[in-house]
């Protein structure tokens, strides 16, 4: 038995918080696509914002009809700070849940998944990467072998750290790694939590790399290998019923999409003189077919 798909095709509004009743719609479909980050995604494709996850799936929570929810992932990661927004949300759920990595769950994306009540990936997906990165460009040297000054004018001796336009001192690469240390302890710990495996257990496995569905399966990252079909027959056997699905959409307008295209114009003066050790998680390309 095929179990029944709709979709939302309007933009989703924050209220009601069921605005799907009455359509016989039981599981909340809720995609996680693209890069994590927090705020406003720009509407553009290609990110997703852990702020309308959180608020879809506190729609789902506050919808009688709905009895489980779906987390469709295709995603490298992201952000350290969003991706714990959407576990923490999710594991406050009282309703079942289930995430299906369909070609990449990594890094931040899989920190998501683990969260959930069940894992599915496809066997040939990129899982895992637990890891965090903060790498940028320096510029110190070109500017220096082109005769070009950098005025460092600050009040606190470490406030530029991390400034594009000088190289790092021993003590401040020190104190940057520190912060990065700290973050993938913390990622690492909610992994364990959330498999239910010992830190000893998924510090090994902890290193960045990544791992194919069948490797993660083995390695007790993955619950089961397969698609959104198995994913909804193991909400069929957790419910009880018969799963009808309700895709949680959010379509852009195209005020949206042309404030999203000046909102990138605008940023890409600065986006050299910015420091993503705190934004971002180890990005993993899937491999392509050439």
């Amino acid at each position: 038995m095929t179990p029944s798909r709709q979709s939302c095709w309007w933009k989703c509004s924050p209220e009601p918080a069921s605005p799907y009743s009455g359509f016989g719609m039981n599981v909340a479909v809720i995609p996680i696509e693209g890069v994590i980050v927090t705020g406003d995604t720009g509407s553009l494709g290609g990110e997703v914002s852990s702020d309308t996850v959180v608020q879809d799936i506190r729609r789902a929570e506050d919808d009688s009809s709905i009895k489980a929810v779906l987390f469709r992932i295709d995603s490298p990661g992201g952000s350290a700070v969003a991706s714990d927004e959407i576990a923490a949300a999710i594991k406050r759920m009282k309703k079942p849940s289930v995430a299906v990595i369909r070609e990449v769950g990594a890094s931040g994306a899989y920190w998501v998944a683990s969260a959930t009540d069940h894992v599915v990936a496809n066997r040939m997906s990129i899982t895992g990467s637990i890891g965090v990165i903060g790498s940028y460009l320096s510029f110190g040297r070109f500017l220096s072998d082109w005769n070009v000054t950098y005025n460092q004018l600050i009040a606190g001796d470490e406030k530029d750290i991390g400034t594009p336009f000088r190289e790092l001192t021993p003590q401040e690469r020190q104190f940057l790694q520190q912060k990065l240390d700290t973050i993938h302890d913390y990622f690492i710990q909610a992994v364990a939590a959330n498999r239910n495996m010992t830190v000893a257990q998924v510090t090994p496995l902890a290193d960045g790399r990544f791992f194919l569905g069948s490797e993660a399966q083995q390695d007790g990252l993955v619950d089961q290998l397969g698609g959104e079909q198995e994913a909804l027959d193991w909400i069929n056997a957790t419910i009880k019923e018969e799963p009808v699905t309700v895709v949680y959409e959010h379509k852009p307008t195209l005020t949206d999409i042309l404030a999203g295209l000046e909102a990138q114009r605008s940023a890409l003066p600065g986006a050299l003189a910015s420091l993503p050790s705190e934004q971002a998680i180890s990005d993993v390309p899937a491999p392509m077919a050439r």
